[in-house]
Formats: C-alpha cells, sequence, structure tokens
C-alpha cells in the first residue's frame, strides 16, 4: 500500500490528537491528513491510556481545554456528560478529572471537527519505522506499508524510562511492574511487600491504585533525593507582585534566591508559595530559553527535581491520599541510588541493593518492584527506531543536552548541518531540549494551533 497524504502525523497520543484537531478546525480548502497510531484507541498515550477512575488530571477541569480560543471547553464537555448534568458548573471548573475522560474527551472534539471540516482525516494504525526524505516529500515506512506526503509532523510522545541498576532487565515480569502498566500495579497481592523506584508523579499513579485496590503491605519508596509531590491549593491564587523579568537576566542560583525571596513576600500577604509558581507558569520556556548552555546544565544537575515537584503539583485530594499513607506509616522513604536487583527465594521475591545518600548500602527483600522512574528524556537512550533513523540519517539532531530533537523555536527539526526543516515539525515532548516547557497540555496546544496555522495558511 503506497498512501498519500497533504500532511502525515506520526503518533495519536494527546499531541498527535491536538495537532489533527487543529488542523481540520484550520483548514479553508481540502487537505488530506493521515493520522499513524498503532494503539487501538487514539490520544491514549502514556498519561492518559490509564483505565483508572483514581488517576486525576495534575490541572483543574477550568484550565484543559484543548482550544487556546475556547477556554471552558473541556468544562463544557464534563458539564454534559451524564454524570455531571445536575453539578454545580464552579464546583466542577475547579475539580480534577480523570485521566481517562480527558482521552475521551479529546476523541469527541476529534470527532466532531472531522464532520465539519474541510479537511480529511484518516487514521492507520501503523507504527512507523522509518521516514525518508524525497525530491519533494517524505516516505513513511511501516512493517509492509508505506505512505507519502509533503509535510510531516513528528508526535511520537514520551517513552517510559527502564530501571536503572544491574540485573533489572533480566528480572521476571511478574516480580518487576512499570508504573505504567496499569493492570500490573492493580494485580499486586494486596499484602505484597512492594519497593517502587522513584517518587514523582508515576509513582504517585501507582499508590493510588494500590490504595483503590486495598492493598495492606509494605511499600517502601526509593530515589536519589526522596522528595514527594506537593499540591495545588484550592484558590490557585497568583502572586501578581513578582518580577518575573528580572529572573531573565540572573542565572540559576540567583533566580533560586529571588524565588525563595519572593515566596517569603508573598507570604506576607497572605498568598502560599503555589502563588509565586503560577505566576511563573505562563513563563517557563522563555526563562529556559534564556538561560546560557551552562546555567541550563547547571539547573539540570542541581535544580531539576526540586522544580519539578513545586511546579509539577498534584490535585489536592491525590496529595491527600499521600498524607493518609504516611501518617498510617505504611510508607518507607529512601534516600538512595538503585545499583542492583535480582530475585531471592527460589525466584519468588525480589533482592535489590541501592547506595544510601550518606554512602551507606541499602538492602531490601519484597515481593514487587515498580519502576516510576518517569520519562526518558534523553533522545539518544529511548531505543524508538525512528528517531534513531533519522538521528543515523542526518535527518535530526539530539536536542540541548541530549534531550529530545533539536528544533527551532517553531518546532521544526534541523538537519545534521543545524538547518531547519520547513517540512518535518515536532510537537510535544521531542521539543523539551529547546522549549523545557514542552509536555503538558497548555503547550500542547498553542504548539498544535501554531502548526495548524503555519500550514494551513496560503504561504504554508
Amino acid at each position: 500500500m503506497h498512501a498519500r497524504f497533504d500532511i502525515a502525523i506520526i503518533g495519536g497520543g494527546a499531541a498527535g490528537v491536538l495537532a489533527a484537531l487543529q488542523l481540520l478546525r484550520q483548514a479553508r480548502a481540502p487537505l488530506r491528513i493521515g493520522l499513524f497510531e498503532p494503539a487501538p484507541r487514539l490520544a491514549e498515550g502514556v498519561a492518559y491510556a490509564t483505565p483508572r477512575a483514581e488517576h486525576l488530571l495534575n490541572v483543574a477541569t477550568g484550565r484543559m481545554s484543548a482550544l487556546p480560543d475556547q477556554p471552558d471547553d473541556f468544562l463544557d464537555w464534563r458539564c454534559a456528560q451524564a454524570d455531571h448534568v445536575q453539578a454545580a458548573r464552579t464546583a466542577l471548573k475547579q475539580s480534577y478529572a480523570p485521566r481517562r475522560d480527558y482521552a475521551a474527551y479529546l476523541r469527541d472534539r476529534l470527532a466532531q471537527a472531522s464532520q465539519h471540516s474541510q479537511a480529511s482525516l484518516e487514521v492507520l494504525p501503523w507504527r512507523i519505522q522509518a521516514l525518508a526524505r524525497q525530491t519533494s516529500g517524505w516516505t513513511l515506512t511501516a512493517a509492509g506499508d508505506s505512505a507519502w506526503a509533503p509535510r510531516v509532523v513528528l508526535a511520537t510522545g514520551n517513552a517510559p524510562r527502564p530501571l536503572p541498576a544491574h540485573g533489572a532487565a533480566e528480572l521476571p515480569s511478574p516480580l518487576r511492574v512499570d508504573a505504567w502498566d496499569y493492570p500490573g500495579v492493580a494485580a499486586i497481592a494486596p499484602d505484597a511487600q512492594v519497593c517502587i523506584v522513584g517518587t514523582g508523579l508515576s509513582m504517585v499513579d501507582a499508590l493510588l491504585t494500590l490504595a483503590a485496590t486495598g492493598h495492606r503491605g509494605r511499600i517502601h519508596l526509593l530515589s536519589r533525593h526522596a522528595l514527594l509531590p506537593l499540591p495545588h491549593t484550592p484558590s490557585r491564587a497568583v502572586d501578581e507582585d513578582f518580577p518575573v523579568p528580572t529572573l531573565h537576566a540572573l542565572g540559576v542560583r540567583e533566580r533560586l534566591r529571588l524565588l525563595r525571596q519572593g515566596v517569603r513576600n508573598a507570604a506576607t500577604r497572605g498568598l502560599p508559595w503555589q502563588a509565586t509558581m503560577e505566576r511563573l507558569r505562563p513563563h517557563g520556556q522563555a526563562l529556559w530559553r534564556s538561560l546560557p548552555a551552562s546555567e541550563q546544565r547547571r539547573f539540570l544537575r542541581h535544580a531539576m527535581r526540586h522544580w519539578d515537584i513545586h511546579r509539577h503539583r498534584i490535585a489536592p485530594a491525590v496529595h491527600a491520599v499521600l498524607q493518609d499513607l504516611r501518617e498510617a506509616d505504611r510508607l518507607q522513604l529512601h534516600r538512595a541510588r538503585l545499583e542492583s536487583v535480582g530475585t531471592a527465594d527460589t525466584d519468588r521475591r525480589v533482592r535489590l541493593f541501592a547506595r544510601r545518600s550518606d554512602g551507606g548500602r541499602l538492602q531490601l527483600e519484597v515481593d514487587r518492584l515498580v519502576n516510576a522512574t518517569g520519562l526518558e528524556l534523553r533522545v539518544q537512550a529511548m531505543h524508538n527506531p525512528l528517531l534513531g533513523q533519522l538521528l543515523r540519517d542526518g535527518q535530526a539532531l539530539p536536542g540541548a543536552h541530549g534531550l529530545g530533537l533539536a528544533t527551532d523555536a517553531e518546532g521544526r527539526l534541523l538537519d545534521a548541518g543545524g538547518r531547519a526543516q520547513q517540512d518535518l515539525r515536532s510537537i510535544g515532548s521531542l521539543r523539551i531540549g529547546e522549549a523545557w516547557e514542552s509536555i503538558a497540555v497548555p503547550e500542547l496546544r498553542v504548539q498544535a494551533q501554531a502548526l495548524a496555522r503555519d500550514w494551513t495558511s496560503a504561504n504554508g
């Protein structure tokens, strides 16, 4: 088969669906769009594939519209659902929806746009393995199939990070569970002793599922920094007095110093520290780009994890579950680096060794080991055949500090010579090295809107 499209989108998770949605909405002439996604349902990348009701969005309903020009669109969609027709709109706006509902919302909006667009959308269940430049476009190759398009969007999404320990790959799968293997986590026995490696948002997912399924066993949490996610506040206040422009001329240390002072100043006015972070939220990309490469490296080495727990906060109700588990003495937090894992008790348990932050050695034996180490952001460690081929062929470069792919500010991929390719663009987490803030929906929807505007305009 050799399908032909005007625009091909590789990846049908949230980023790819948002790109398709905007192309459909903005098209003013016939346009054939091909969306390539092997998963059975669209919009279900790593984050939104969860079937679990306890896995909530980390942003309130009122801020999660897929459409930048219709900020209440997700709220409108939720209000129209049978479960919420009697709900107070204000309360629903401030609530945190299950992530599975957001995937359903994106699919609904995509279907509606398809019905009313001058463009046409075809979804193909292909896993694209290679992308080759031709004279006037690109050939996309999957197993036994190929397609052609003059313009291509890379929206390959997030890649889970493997366990960073000797012996992890050889550990039998019943003993080792990925946090994003949602049925696997739910199947952990109620009395099992569990060690979760990683203490970020993936860990929270695993804890929520264990709590929801009646787990009673001891849970060990292990990470290098042993920092746990922090909550949003119900008010979502913003510290409008914080001097964001001042940050641009400062290095990482000076920025952190000014942030701490800003938090103290906000507290004197009755504002929580979250209000200062809310003030920074729209400026994340500009703040990252204003740092010299050496200061970006300093941030990645010394400040990133502290930044993450303050920036990527969780719903108050989710944080309450975490606090309840801690107060019940169900959790034991270890600040250590995992070094090796193996089997014990005739292969029925996991034995792990880690190095504590004080240099001491930690040994644990548990029934299940859960990998919650989060996203793999280094493109050359993703083991993605398509991305690897683009790098080898000189059609792409690793992004700054090896994060994602190198792009210009509009998401155009840079080739081996550093030239921006007008007909090959990226959306989402592959742009993290250039933009830093490039994973959450507020950034994805703006990227999708800009891409569609450029490619559906008369000069696109």
